[in-house]
């Protein structure tokens, strides 16, 4: 056999191997495990772990942890006692991370802030609490910011209408903050002007995003729910720009 055809297998392997990552155990594992979630819970993958013989359960964007024969079912976060780390923490933000220019941009609100060097993307229902208090404090506070705003409508019957009435207006950011600062409702849209809404609700169904406010950084890092201009200010100060 010449170099070049044992050359070829080695690759063959090595594709082989990378394809089919997945151990018999683990393959067992997630087999037994994933009828016994019940609810129709899929699991997308199984991987064993460093620590304690548990093997890591992802599903839904969450993680579990069970044991070699898939009897017992571990919930909750494990942390390394020496150093204080959230290791389940850890790989959730892992699992969860996207492409930020994977994000339409062209179905946010755009609004620049400063310079407008340091990128965020926030998926927010007008109906939201949160959201309106994040607007009125953290992101009133931020300078040198880019904030895309995605109307993502899942808290009331009428969200997409409000979304509807802002996006339709002629200054959507301003229509935007009208209404999340100062209560004041843009005006009623025409009823031909047509809106992403639909899209954005799909895309924020496909990212897994549960609740508003959810910030997603130019790492494709995300925070679910509203933080302080510090925090913020620190998240951001540990992203390349």
């Amino acid at each position: 056999m010449g170099k070049s055809q044992i050359a070829l297998l080695l690759s063959a392997g090595l594709l082989a191997a990378c394809v089919n990552a997945e151990t018999p155990t683990e393959a067992n594992i997630k087999r037994l495990i994933e009828p016994r979630l019940g609810n129709g819970v899929k699991v997308e993958a199984v991987r064993e772990t460093p620590y304690a013989g548990l093997y890591e359960v992802r599903t839904q964007g969450e993680i579990l942890y069970t044991d070699k024969s898939a009897r017992y079912l571990f919930v909750g976060n494990i942390f390394d006692t020496t150093t204080s780390q959230n290791i389940t923490r850890e790989r959730i933000d892992e699992i969860n991370k996207i492409s930020f220019k994977d994000l339409p941009l062209e179905n946010a609100i755009k609004m620049v802030k400063g310079n407008g060097k340091r990128v965020i993307a926030i998926f927010e229902d007008p109906n939201c609490g949160y959201c309106k208090r994040f607007r009125q404090t953290t992101l009133k506070e931020l300078d040198n910011v880019t904030v895309y705003t995605f109307l993502y409508n899942i808290l009331s019957e009428d969200s997409s209408v409000k979304s509807k009435n802002i996006w339709c207006a002629p200054d959507r950011a301003k229509a935007w903050d009208d209404w999340m600062i100062s209560g004041k409702m843009a005006p009623a849209a025409a009823a031909n002007c047509e809106t992403p809404n639909d899209q954005v609700f799909a895309f924020g169904q496909k990212l897994r995003i549960n609740g508003t406010p959810t910030i997603f950084f130019a790492d494709g890092s995300r925070i679910p729910g509203a933080i302080s201009t510090k925090d913020l200010e620190a998240k951001l100060a540990t992203i390349k720009q």
